[in-house]
């Protein structure tokens, strides 16, 4: 009785030892495989333009992707397409970017006058210069009338003018200084 007793105690011994061995496999193997995964991603976005923001989005899909390149060619597709800008959203932004390239495009001209500014053409080059802030400032409020409406809620919507905003703040900020630099040369 003793000797079974010890035989079935061996063979259970066994079994447990087989049993964990093979789940911290198991484990280890899941692991590995959630690192190869998430290093696939991390090699594939390297190559990409944006590569931060590539493996921050896709690296969270690493159990669904694993180390297929179609499967993340796929879910980034999926991503795109679900933060995808309506229409008017798009048109939004495209007349929002030519304004504001129009705005700094006036703001260097206004710095570039105000590095020359000399004293016997002082009085036209400070207009030339509040000239060219005061309309960056009005291409900047133009930029954020075109996500006006209710149409237009949203995260774009929010971040864009929030953006815009600060700047036409700055940018109102900088003429007020520079009509007050004028007026003192008056």
């Amino acid at each position: 009785m003793e000797g079974s007793f010890s035989s079935h105690f061996l063979a259970a011994l066994i079994i447990f030892l087989s049993f964990t061995s093979c789940a911290n496999l198991s484990s280890a193997a899941r692991h590995a495989a959630e690192k190869a995964s998430t290093e696939f991603i991390r090699t594939s976005c390297g190559t990409t333009t944006y590569p931060k923001l590539c493996y921050t989005s896709l690296s969270a899909h690493a159990s669904v992707i694993q180390t297929s390149p179609k499967l993340l060619a796929d879910t980034a597709l999926a991503m795109v397409q679900s933060h995808g800008l309506k229409p008017r959203e798009v048109a939004a932004m495209h007349d929002c970017v030519e304004e504001l390239s129009d705005s700094i495009d006036q703001l260097r001209k206004a710095m570039g006058e105000m590095t020359q500014i000399k004293g016997s053409n002082f009085g036209l080059m400070m207009n030339d210069i509040q000239t060219w802030v005061s309309a960056a400032l009005t291409d900047e409020d133009t930029c954020t009338d075109g996500f006006a409406g209710n149409a237009m809620n949203g995260n774009l919507k929010t971040t864009v003018r929030a953006r815009v905003v600060n700047m036409a703040h700055m940018t109102s900020n900088a003429l007020g200084l520079i009509n007050s630099y004028a007026s003192l040369h008056n």
